[in-house]
């Protein structure tokens, strides 16, 4: 058994993962991202003692943790754009010092995009391609990438992270710290804010998020579908630079937006169509996430099999750059 903790803007889950891929036990916690460092770790650690009561916890090995970057996975540090407190925080450490977790078996550490990458490879989307992207489009976008059949991490594993490409050089100032990011345009934030901009008020009841805009957009209402048709444009612009520089087979797309359906893929396949000209990018595979929204945890699990012994059958190969 594999444990996995996905930790991202909106919520932070836990999980105990079979050898096959299957969620046998899950916890989660929404993420206090307005709180202290403290605060924030609290949340893992309740999700931690909430999963150590299953009797499948027993059988765990070995623990991955897929976390909103940027990750520094040699440190074991994150410093996630969407979660304030937490810069240069030693999750890792923090995590390995939970009186549950197995002794002598420190946990591997990815970004939430890269995690969920290791999960469409490994039983996934993107299972039978040799080369993909494959993003994270939720509170904020991320991304992952698989080349010549390999997990590729980069050097200290952030390698792929597509929502902070600049798609708009005169853009509005990200809080990476560059402007015009994918993320500021095609994130579930980012498509509630431009719509409530754009005049859009949400069905009584509701709350602003991207999910009501979408249900506003499968309604017809022009200004719902305008948002998406804008999001997507920035998607399609980000995934079209990236097969440009390393040529995909498919781009696999999954996170809370993904939940959109068509009001999502259908523009954005129009404007990738626009984007992506050149002879070896034109007609790239767009398909969505098998795992939904359980991806980040699955590749977490399936990255930390890939650190057990020699021999050991692991689920996927890791390939990193050394520094």
């Amino acid at each position: 058994m594999y444990g996995a903790l996905d930790i991202g803007g909106t919520k932070i889950a836990g999980a105990v993962v079979s050898q096959e891929g299957r969620v046998l036990a899950r916890a989660e916690r929404p993420t206090p991202v307005h709180d202290s460092a403290s605060t924030v770790m609290a949340a893992v650690t309740a999700v931690l003692n909430e999963l150590s009561t299953q009797p499948s916890w027993r059988s765990v090995s070995c623990w991955g943790i897929g976390s909103a970057g940027p990750v520094d996975t040699g440190a074991g540090r994150v410093s996630p754009v969407n979660i304030p407190a937490w810069r240069d925080f030693p999750l890792v450490d923090k995590v390995a010092a939970h009186p549950g977790l197995p002794t002598g078996r420190r946990p591997i550490l990815l970004g939430d995009a890269v995690a969920m990458t290791a999960a469409e490879h490994w039983t996934g989307a993107a299972r039978d391609v040799a080369n993909a992207l494959c993003m994270v489009v939720s509170t904020g976008v991320g991304g992952g990438l698989v080349l010549d059949g390999r997990l590729h991490t980069g050097t200290t594993g952030n390698a792929g992270h597509i929502g902070h490409i600049s798609v708009d050089l005169d853009g509005e100032h990200c809080p990476c710290g560059s402007r015009g990011c994918v993320e500021l345009l095609a994130s579930g934030t980012a498509i509630a804010r431009h719509a409530l901009d754009a005049g859009w008020l949400p069905p009584s009841g509701t709350a602003a998020t991207a999910m009501s805009v979408a249900a506003s957009a499968r309604g017809g209402n022009a200004t719902a579908l305008a948002v998406f048709d804008r999001a997507a444009q920035a998607l399609a612009a980000g995934i079209a630079a990236t097969a440009t520089l390393v040529e995909l087979d498919r781009v696999v797309i999954g996170g809370g937006v993904a939940q959109a359906g068509d009001v999502l893929f259908t523009p954005l396949r129009r404007h990738l169509a626009s984007y992506a000209t050149l002879s070896f990018t034109r007609g790239l595979d767009i398909a969505p996430s098998q795992h939904a929204m359980d991806a980040g945890l699955i590749g977490a699990a399936a990255a930390a099999a890939s650190t057990l012994r020699p021999g050991t059958r692991a689920p996927l190969e890791l390939h990193r750059t050394a520094v």
